[in-house]
């Protein structure tokens, strides 16, 4: 599913929201989760929030954009030990894409590089932090990727305030990645890093219009920073999103290299109104895509981030 050309170039997603048929009925009650909202026109927040909380959700994947697919698989397979799970090139549109991960996209977390022709660079912005993938040995990793002639930002060794062993490497094209010393985990690319303005309005926003669990907030007055792990859980089997808040720090400059988290949803049409009557913008209202039939919505958080909700059977169909 292609969501990832760059900012400057619109025309490649060839996506205009009024091409998306909109709902004439009440949106929450067009689903399935009974008739609660049925006598009223509209919907209440409790019912909205009550809604994400129990939709059947997973971080699927997180969509950016590179200069050089071929070079950026080779770093993510031969360092990384990721697996190539498809790549397509859509050359009426000028772009390629190719998704990578550590398992196959129906369970696993994954990657959606894309690259659209004769952009070899992209500004990654302050406002994207890093992404996180366990190891079993954070040395070895590393001594791996200074053989392959890739660039170490942090050599091995405790992550502050605990004992477990991180470090952070780069990409070709820039984008950071944490390495996270674990014995075993089921999903190896666990973590997506962002920053934002206001942490606890974060927290609320993720929670309420996304049905997130708060897994822990760490404040670290030393450092001057606070971190929220957010997720559909249990945390040790699925990737999280870590939003950081650095004191005083209130917009990011977001680049134009990292575009979006795609998430599973049993229905875009309640998720859109429960974003609506959380804050969030949308952006592309709930519906079928042009071509595909694989029904999305996609809306902005508080800070501009954007995320995709993807229909969660329509995705599995796409899979086939």
């Amino acid at each position: 599913l292609h969501f990832g050309a760059a900012v400057s170039q619109p025309q490649l997603v060839g996506l205009k929201e009024s091409t998306l048929p909109r709902p004439e009925k009440n949106i929450l009650e067009a689903g399935t989760v009974g008739n609660i909202a049925e006598a009223r026109p509209s919907v209440t927040e409790e019912y909205a929030v009550e809604w994400a909380k129990n939709d059947k959700r997973r971080l699927l994947h997180a969509v950016y954009r590179v200069g050089d697919l071929d070079k950026t698989i080779k770093f993510y397979t031969e360092c990384l030990g990721m697996k190539l799970l498809r790549k397509r090139d859509i050359p009426e549109e000028k772009y390629s894409n190719a998704f990578l991960g550590y398992g196959p996209e129906e369970s696993h977390f994954t990657v959606e590089l894309t690259y659209n022709y004769g952009v070899d660079k992209y500004d990654i912005g302050a406002g994207f932090g890093h992404f996180g993938v366990a190891v079993e040995d954070v040395a070895k990793t590393v001594d791996l990727v200074k053989a392959k002639g890739g660039k170490v930002t942090r050599e091995p060794g405790p992550a502050k305030g605990e004992s477990s062993i991180i470090a952070f490497i780069e990409d070709p094209d820039g984008y950071k990645f944490e390495l996270l010393e674990r014995a075993s985990t089921l999903d190896p690319l666990c973590k997506v890093m962002l920053r934002v303005g206001d942490i606890n309005r974060a927290i609320s926003f993720y929670k309420k219009a996304y049905g997130m669990e708060l897994f822990r907030k760490m404040d670290f007055p030393e450092h001057k920073y606070t971190t929220a792990i957010m997720g559909y859980g249990p945390e040790n089997n699925n990737a999280v999103l870590e939003l950081t808040y650095n004191y005083g720090v209130k917009e990011y400059d977001k680049g134009n290299g990292y575009a979006q988290i795609a998430i599973g949803t049993d229905n875009v049409y309640k998720t859109a109104e429960a974003v609506k009557l959380n804050g969030g913008k949308i952006v592309l209202d709930p519906g079928p895509l042009p071509g595909l039939n694989t029904k999305i919505t996609t809306c902005l958080d508080p800070d501009g981030w954007k995320t995709v909700f993807v229909d969660n059977k329509d995705f599995l169909k796409e899979l086939e």
